[in-house]
């Protein structure tokens, strides 16, 4: 039976990494996977899904406007051996592409993994990810760490200088240089 799956942690917990086996697990077995990726996640190249350990693969990019259904429903029409959908920084969805992904899984049978944050560096949520935690049939937490050692649930926005900023936009893309990974008691007290 297909379901929608959310795989969600703080920042680099290795969701990308767990994303690109996971389909490689299933071209594996002889299916093929749709994978997809936030088209304002421009650090790398456009239309590539890369892991911070130096994995990629070709992924369709997405605005807020894609409709994943109707593109998965016309990629099934020319392709039997599809089998999963993919999605690397789910965060980025609407409530609306969150809707689509449910309308996949429920009516064309077919499973979507997500992969996402949970909430930005306000400690705030995201509309893709409100709605996933909402709506998917399964949660799974992907497990980092703070500098403390503690579990990190939290991702804190830095500075140049690696002071933590707890104003600006919701979105602001960035790895390692501009965000770290925090248990909660760190990210209240804005300890680094």
């Amino acid at each position: 039976m297909a379901k929608l799956y959310f795989y969600y942690s703080a920042m680099n917990a290795g969701k990308t990494t767990v994303l690109l086996q996971s389909s490689y697990n299933y071209q594996e077995r002889g299916m093929d996977t749709l994978l997809f990726t936030p088209l304002i996640d421009n650090r790398y190249e456009t239309g590539k899904i890369y892991s911070r350990i130096g994995l990629h693969a070709t992924a369709i990019s997405f605005d807020k406007d894609f409709n994943f259904f109707e593109h998965t429903k016309h990629q099934m029409k020319n392709n039997p051996k599809l089998k999963c959908v993919l999605i690397d920084e789910a965060q980025f969805l609407t409530k609306k592409q969150v809707t689509e992904l449910t309308n996949i899984v429920d009516q064309l049978t077919i499973p979507v993994l997500a992969y996402g944050l949970r909430s930005d560096f306000r400690g705030e949520p995201f509309e893709g990810s409100q709605y996933l935690l909402i709506w998917a049939d399964n949660l799974i937490e992907i497990k980092t760490i703070c500098h403390c050692g503690r579990k990190a649930i939290m991702n804190a926005r830095i500075d140049v200088q690696g002071h933590i900023i707890k104003t600006g936009e919701q979105v602001q893309i960035g790895g390692n240089e501009s965000y770290i990974s925090m248990c909660r008691k760190h990210f209240n007290a804005s300890i680094v």
